[in-house]
């Protein structure tokens, strides 16, 4: 019975999981979720369900041409809109070179469309404080005595450790409101204490200024969206554009239509001698030039983080280099942070950002239209159809070649589906995702590479039968060595998925994405449900005594036995049968006397001798299990 318990044990963490995946989405049904997009069918990508079409027209307010690499600029700050907002799968393209098509699945609110369409605007403000992306650590207000909780772990070293409390988030509230709320009144005062005597003057900071600094957090794509006009007289709350670090910024001193132009360029030694340090240089206007000497002659005096210069472009922080010393002459040089300087793409990538910030670009809404699905359900319910044939086929194969084991490639099949369904689920539900047809594709590959393992396990299974291992000690060993070649071929695959998730764009990514998704699905099928469903049917008579219909059959895999046993006796059929399913063949005289042995010698109090030979295939299997303890450290099949 314990062992019985031992093998069913991964069984029961694979419907634990099971029930954790469909559990999670049936609450966020019940409940409506946190964003209230819960659901038992995985959303649609634009191809399989459609959705609305946006196309837009970039504008300059002073008419001034709008080149190619402002258009993918466009792009790029229109693409971080879209998927800060949660909206996946969402096609982004150029159409002749001067527009911009957006198009996204499904229904697209008012509030998308005016954060996609806002214009983008460039702001040049002075550091006033910084911070770690994270909201405020309520440790420090609440109990600032408190201690790191011991989680009763050791590491490595033999040093417990510790995880830090957890707070809720109307703790982290309240602790934002104790630290900002500096009079004490209990409200949040959205003027200076104090009149403020520079905009890089910290006076600047209201108590409602603290409190949202404290309150945000960086680490959320949601809270780096942009699109936001933000007030030039007044402080900024934002994030770096990775998301790294956190800014309360002065009043906007520069704007984009101060900055004639920016290129990457090349640092230049103290000798005039240029290196091979990629810099970016900035030019400004005239006025600009004039405002910038006066803001650097300013923050240059002051400590950092006072003397750093914010570049905002669609209100994050693209840059915030430091000023050492006072620039004149409208030109300036940024090169990137000390001992790491730019890369040749950092330094091209930023002044691109500066090129397009110096425009002040406004998005026109050529056209708002719904669009349907581009293949329609026509194509989803072919590939679906292929699903099931190719499924079919595989079933049909199995029990022509596995017979009985087919029940275990059919059981799997659907275990693997289970598991595959569940995590789409999840992922649409928390991360937005749509599945399209290249993605289904992806499935119904997976089913022939899910088949492709019960193959490997089978076939060795047999091998080692064949090799004159019974069937219970076959299931084992198989295992070993099928297990080897299973997981060096899903990781294989795993790495080709992720080469091309990241390498390809549009619908091929969708088929990268769910073939890495099943090949690790195939994984924890074959851990966690093949492997112990066959040591569970191997101990019933149907699969352990190796039924012509299990697909186990010593005597169909071609395990012969010898028909004389030696001394002038020979075998019977069923005998030989016995034999090669590793039955006890034993004579009724040698049971009884190895019976009689034990007898001896439990009476004795010694070592019970070895029992009688039951066969010869007993023999040949302890000389391959021999083999194999040489042979397991190297070959694999």
């Amino acid at each position: 019975m314990a062992r019985r318990s031992r093998a069913a044990r991964p069984l029961y963490v694979l419907a634990l999981l099971l029930v954790v995946m469909y559990g999670a989405v049936g609450i966020g049904v019940a409940t409506g979720g946190e964003d209230g997009d819960a659901s038992f069918t995985p959303g649609l990508a634009l191809d399989l369900e459609g959705g609305t079409q946006l196309v837009l027209t970039p504008q300059t307010e002073d008419g001034s041409e709008i080149t190619d690499e402002d258009i993918d600029q466009a792009i790029g700050i229109i693409r971080q809109r879209v998927d800060g907002s949660g909206v996946a799968e969402a096609e982004i393209t150029s159409q002749g070179g001067s527009n911009i098509v957006v198009a996204i699945p499904g229904e697209v609110d008012a509030a998308t469309v005016d954060l996609i369409t806002a214009s983008a605007q460039m702001r040049m403000r002075t550091v006033l404080y910084t911070a770690a992306p994270g909201t405020i650590d309520p440790t420090q207000v609440i109990d600032p005595d408190a201690e790191p909780e011991d989680s009763g772990e050791v590491d490595e070293d033999g040093n417990a450790i510790t995880t830090q409390p957890t707070f809720a988030a109307d703790q982290v509230e309240e602790a934002a409101m104790a630290s900002a709320d500096t009079n004490g009144d209990g409200e949040l005062s959205d003027q200076p204490e104090t009149e403020p005597t520079s905009p890089s003057d910290q006076a600047w900071v209201s108590e409602q200024v603290l409190y949202d600094f404290y309150m945000l957090d960086c680490t959320l794509p949601e809270n780096r969206t942009g699109g936001s006009d933000d007030d030039l007289d007044n402080p900024l709350v934002t994030c770096s554009d990775d998301g790294s670090l956190k800014y309360i910024l002065g009043p906007a001193e520069l704007t984009g239509a101060d900055l004639s132009g920016a290129q990457m360029g090349f640092e230049t030694s103290s000798t005039g001698a240029a290196t091979n340090i990629p810099v970016v240089s900035m030019d400004f206007t005239s006025e600009g030039g004039d405002i910038f000497e006066e803001i650097t002659a300013r923050i240059s005096q002051l400590t950092s983080p006072l003397n750093q210069f914010a570049i905002v472009l669609d209100g994050r922080v693209i840059s915030a280099p430091q000023v050492t010393t006072t620039i004149p002459g409208g030109q300036a040089q940024i090169s990137g942070p000390t001992g790491d300087p730019f890369t040749r793409a950092e330094a091209t990538s930023l002044a691109n950002q500066l090129n397009f910030g110096s425009l002040p670009i406004t998005f026109e809404v050529q056209s708002q239209e719904q669009i349907s699905a581009t293949l329609g359900t026509e194509q989803l319910r072919n590939g679906l159809l292929a699903g099931l044939i190719g499924l079919v086929l595989v079933v049909i194969y199995s029990f022509f070649q596995y017979r009985g084991l087919a029940l275990v490639t059919v059981t799997s099949l659907i275990a693997a589906f289970a598991l595959t369904y569940g995590a789409l689920l999840l992922l649409s539900w928390a991360q937005g995702y749509r599945l399209s047809l290249a993605g289904v594709a992806g499935l119904i590959i997976a089913i022939g590479m899910t088949a492709d393992s019960f193959i490997v396990y089978f076939e060795r299974i047999r091998d080692e039968v064949r090799d004159g291992r019974s069937l219970s000690a076959a299931v084992d060993h198989a295992w070993l060595r099928a297990r080897r070649t299973i997981i060096a071929s899903d990781a294989v695959n795993f790495l080709a998925a992720v080469v091309l998730y990241f390498l390809a764009v549009g619908g091929v990514r969708g088929f990268a994405f769910t073939l890495g998704l099943t090949t690790i699905m195939d994984l924890v099928v074959v851990v966690l449900f093949t492997h112990p469903v066959m040591r569970l049917l191997i101990r019933t008579r149907f699969y352990g005594e190796g039924h012509p219909w299990s697909g186990l059959d010593p005597v169909r895999l071609g395990v012969n036995v010898a028909a004389y046993r030696g001394r002038g006796r020979m075998r019977s059929k069923p005998e030989r049968e016995a034999a090669a399913t590793g039955a006890d063949t034993r004579t009724i005289a040698q049971r009884k006397a190895d019976e009689r042995r034990e007898l001896e010698a439990a009476e004795n109090n010694v070592e019970a001798p070895q029992a009688s030979e039951p066969e010869a295939v007993s023999v040949a299997a302890d000389a391959h299990d021999e083999h194999d303890s040489h042979d397991s450290e190297g070959g694999t099949r």
